[in-house]
């Protein structure tokens, strides 16, 4: 697709948009109820999958590791928060849209460790979309999206309740050591704040074979204070603001922090006490209650991300906005906006007395886009949209560069019968340009910008559901495909080196509903190539080569008071690599308990790892390569949480 071509097409769909909504527009007030395309199970089907309060509940998470146990199609790294990376159909999160409360994040500063440093203490949902990214998920959607949402004081209290709070303590052997999590909001004639701390401090853990991995101490901590205002009329002003730090001793060789991995062979390892550090701040304005078309929202936010690695500094800063509206119209509705952001990644000499500058790289990006959602008929519904941006990049040898591009999206959902329907999406996106790692910019050579792109991805899904009883089954064919990915890591400094990337497989799932409990499996095979060939442990900010993976979460109430549950992850072996990946089973059981003598109190007791079993995470870094020593996870780790309201 030319950009004459996309642009056309995205101008022409925005022309389009805006004449609907004319003719559609006047004063009456829809009451339209869940538009069956914006379904949950409808959305699943085409890989937009949210993770409920209830689940991130269930699954008791200290880190964005635990947040996606027993998934299949998202899978995390392990080892200390600091290293742990997040990929989605094998593609590593750098090439999605990721959010927190709508507000963008930046990516990683150092590739050996995570993009997003985030604490799940006050986790409310997370919605991810595999591919198909809509035209007001925000730019750079090349992958896909993933948006996190934080718990405000009005999800934490009764609507009558003005003062409240939570602490929660948990204690685990095998070096998860001692988490405390103390919140306390409120809310008065429509003003509303939360203030949460946590701290999480721990020992190096001991694999399944008894092996202690040296730099896996826990030791986090995580601020966050929430205020907002709602009028009577639902217009709602709210500001957050947050700080996580991860600054434990991690495992050094030859000046860098390599928390990813257990080891270097030929290497020393030394422990350093490396900084990972995330700030945040967001100005959100929304109208909650609208009436007639007009249904406004507005985000102002800042975020930085700092990594002390060793011998370097980085750090990635990203200033961003939205403003959009949501036109209600008889069959559906159509979200139309504009969106922004500036942001730059640096590196300094961190082995002086004082940091310098290696160098910096800028980029801004504008963009407008429109997303209609509707129901054509009692069994047709659609969604599509589009958005065309505008980029401009500064090099960090002084150059610049500006380009635009459009992107396109589309999907249905055709109800087939009242047991089947089916679900087909596609979407081409403009990624734009892509920041270089910040901790290495300029290290060692000048970099060089002959050749620099911007990459393009085009995304197809097409998928069943099925409903009968308490059954229900749903299961897609994807294929992801992203061309021309700027080098971030280069290598001889050559940042116009450009990757291809693919993600093509099937991801499904068969769920139980009882009156009194649920069970859910699910699996994914994601074949992951870079360049045509098999995706290596180490292609840092592209993806990994999962192959074949089943997820397991099932949940049972035994009585009022008591809930025993757990999560399983089996992955394959995956011999389509240049060394065989071995495959490993894991399983972890809970119980939890609620005395309605005391309904404020919640006792719970973990067994991660039930088995023991030696393994190492299918997305971890360095599999299979004859110089590393890959990290392999806890084994069995028994822990104790307890958690009163007040």
């Amino acid at each position: 697709m030319t950009h004459t071509t996309a642009a056309r097409i995205a101008l022409s769909w925005l022309m389009c948009t805006t004449a609907t909504f004319l003719y559609a527009q006047d004063d009456t007030a829809f009451d339209l109820g869940t538009l069956r395309i914006d379904s949950a199970d409808a959305q699943a089907v085409l890989g937009n999958d949210q993770i409920s309060d209830a689940e991130i509940e269930s699954r008791n998470p200290t880190t964005v590791a635990d947040v996606f146990a027993g998934e299949s199609a998202i899978t995390a790294s392990g080892g200390a928060p600091i290293a742990q990376k997040v990929y989605v159909n094998g593609i590593e999160e750098s090439l999605l849209s990721v959010t927190i409360d709508g507000a963008r994040q930046n990516k990683s500063a150092f590739h050996h460790t995570g993009n997003v440093l985030l604490d799940p203490a006050l986790l409310k949902s997370v919605e991810v979309s595999a591919g198909l990214a809509p035209a007001d998920q925000g730019p750079n959607a090349l992958a896909g999206s993933i948006a996190y949402t934080t718990k405000d004081a009005r999800d934490l209290l009764e609507a009558d309740d003005p003062f409240g709070g939570q602490y929660t303590l948990s204690y685990g052997r095998n070096g998860q050591g001692f988490r405390n999590t103390l919140s306390v909001f409120g809310q008065t004639n429509g003003f509303e704040y939360l203030l949460s701390g946590t701290r999480a401090t721990g020992d190096d853990y001991k694999d399944g074979s008894g092996n202690t991995i040296t730099g896996t101490e826990a030791d986090l901590t995580d601020y966050i204070a929430k205020f907002a205002y709602t009028t009577q009329s639902g217009k709602r002003l709210s500001f957050s603001a947050s700080e996580t730090t991860d600054s434990g001793l991690r495992a050094s060789q030859s000046g860098f922090i390599r928390p990813d991995f257990a080891a270097v062979i030929g290497r020393d390892t030394v422990l350093y006490r490396a900084l990972s550090q995330r700030k945040s701040y967001t100005l959100t304005f929304q109208d909650e209650n609208p009436t007639g078309t007009f249904a406004p929202y507005a985000q102002l936010s800042y975020n930085e991300q700092a990594m002390d690695v060793g011998a370097l500094y980085g750090i990635n800063k990203s200033l961003s906005g939205v403003i959009r509206n949501e036109f209600t119209l008889r069959n559906g509705s159509v979200s139309v906006g504009l969106d922004f952001f500036d942001e730059s990644a640096e590196g300094f000499d961190n082995s002086g007395s004082s940091r310098i500058s290696n160098g910096r790289e800028d980029l801004s990006n504008i963009g407008v886009f429109a997303q209609a959602r509707q129901d054509l008929s009692d069994r047709i519904s659609v969604s599509f949209g589009a958005r065309y941006d505008w980029a401009s990049f500064d090099a960090a040898d002084g150059s610049s560069l500006k380009e635009n591009g459009a992107s396109v999206n589309g999907s249905v959902d055709f109800v087939l019968n009242n047991q089947w329907t089916l679900n087909a999406g596609a979407a081409s996106s403009w990624g734009g340009y892509e920041l270089g790692e910040a901790a290495l910019v300029n290290y060692g050579t000048a970099w060089a910008y002959d050749g620099f792109a911007t990459s393009r991805a085009n995304a197809v899904r097409l998928g069943l559901r099925y409903e009968n009883g308490p059954w229900s089954a749903k299961g897609a064919l994807f294929d992801t495909e992203i061309k021309d990915i700027n080098a971030v890591l280069p290598s001889g400094g050559a940042r116009g080196h450009t990757d291809d990337l693919t993600s093509r497989g099937f991801d499904g799932s068969v769920t139980y509903t009882a009156a009194n409990g649920f069970a859910t499996l699910n699996y994914t095979y994601a074949d992951v190539k870079t360049n045509d060939a098999t995706t290596a442990t180490t292609a840092y900010y592209l993806g990994r080569p999962v192959g074949h993976i089943f997820g397991l979460e099932a949940g049972y109430d035994v009585t009022p008071e008591w809930r025993i549950g757990g999560t399983a992850q089996v992955a394959l072996k995956n011999d389509d690599t240049e060394t065989t990946l071995d495959g490993y089973e894991v399983v972890n059981l809970y119980a939890e308990y609620k005395p309605q003598r005391m309904e404020n109190l919640t006792v719970r007791m973990d067994v991660n790892n039930l088995f023991d079993a030696s393994y190492a995470s299918r997305s971890s870094d360095g599999l299979g390569l004859s110089n590393v020593v890959p990290l392999y996870e806890p084994g069995r780790t028994i822990s104790m949480t307890a958690s009163i309201k007040f």
